[in-house]
């Protein structure tokens, strides 16, 4: 296990540098900078004050020596100064991280309830009226854009039966203590979570409802049955676990996907995280901003990859004994 985990974070390391190096050039190509936009705001029009700002924050300097610089800095931890909050990158970051993280944590475990329960419904009612209404519902769910689907359900929700709060993550001037606190933001977090975790929802169920079919027809499911276990032993016991691999293969691809799902529906729903920096950053030219969210991103999909190999041997045995 420590070889397995070593030989992961080893493969990480290289990985991120190449997102760093990808990203880097790809925005330096991207037209337009902080300074265009500043000028067009009428911020600073003085050209000697425009060339004394790229001096300062070190992109008069040539392409390489910027990404040799950035790429020292990240390795110390340090991703470079926001020009818009006038602060450390990280700090910006670590400041909007937990309402992502809590956005994120919350479409996972409703699209993970509702997509494994559904598929196990489906393959268990296989071809009957639930199996339908199943199959009917993710595909409606995966096609529909979660704008979209985010706007409906505040146009439902929210406005016409007042259910629940129109945007936000917390209620303006509300202060009830930390209990009253946290059900307000539960209170806040329903639609942008069911709105974002429908669409992962969809695809669960589908590739759940395919895995367990396959598993029921395996001998060890025939052998679990002829010893006389219950239905709902064989069920629990022998069919999810296995049938659970694809889910998990799923889950630690969409976690990381998650994090530009969420640009969308903190728009939609004035969620204040990452997502939501991200879009100011790109429409304020903040490229070094830009570039720390990328590489926070890429940190967490090596992350969550790495994680699903060591559930993959915690969940089938055959994968340990090689």
């Amino acid at each position: 296990m420590r070889r397995i985990v070593i030989r992961r974070l080893a493969q990480i390391i290289p990985l991120i540098f190449a997102v760093i190096v990808l990203n880097f050039v790809l925005i330096h190509l991207a037209p337009g900078s902080l300074f265009d936009v500043m000028t067009a705001e009428q911020q600073v029009t003085d050209p000697a004050m425009l060339d004394q700002l790229r001096h300062t924050y070190g992109v008069d300097q040539p392409t390489w020596v910027q990404l040799a610089k950035y790429i020292w800095s990240v390795m110390r931890f340090d991703l470079g100064f926001s020009y818009r909050q006038n602060a450390p990158v990280l700090d910006v970051i670590l400041q909007q991280l937990p309402a992502t993280l809590i956005l994120m944590l919350s479409a996972t475990a409703v699209a993970l309830l509702v997509g494994v329960t559904a598929g196990v419904l489906a393959s268990v009612k296989v071809n009957s009226i639930w199996d339908n209404l199943i199959s009917l519902g993710a595909v409606f769910f995966f096609a529909a854009p979660s704008f979209w689907l985010g706007i409906m359900m505040t146009v439902l929700f929210a406005v016409k039966f007042g259910w629940f709060p129109v945007g936000g993550m917390r209620t303006i001037g509300a202060d009830h203590g930390a209990f009253a606190d946290a059900l307000d933001v539960m209170h806040h977090l329903v639609l942008p979570a069911t709105a974002l975790g429908l669409f992962y929802a969809a695809t669960y169920a589908r590739v759940m409802r395919a895995s367990m079919l396959e598993v029921f027809r395996l001998d060890f499911v025939r052998t679990a049955r002829a010893k006389g276990l219950s239905f709902g032993r064989v069920l629990l016991a022998h069919v999810m676990r296995n049938a659970l691999l694809p889910i998990i293969t799923l889950l630690g691809l969409q976690l990381g996907t998650m994090l530009g799902g969420s640009v969308v529906i903190e728009a939609v729903f004035s969620w204040p995280g990452i997502g939501s920096l991200l879009f100011d950053s790109v429409m304020s030219r903040n490229f070094p901003m830009v570039l720390g969210v990328l590489v926070l991103g890429s940190v967490l999909v090596a992350v969550c990859n790495a994680t699903v190999d060591l559930l993959y041997m915690r969940l089938d045995p055959r994968i340990r004994a090689r």
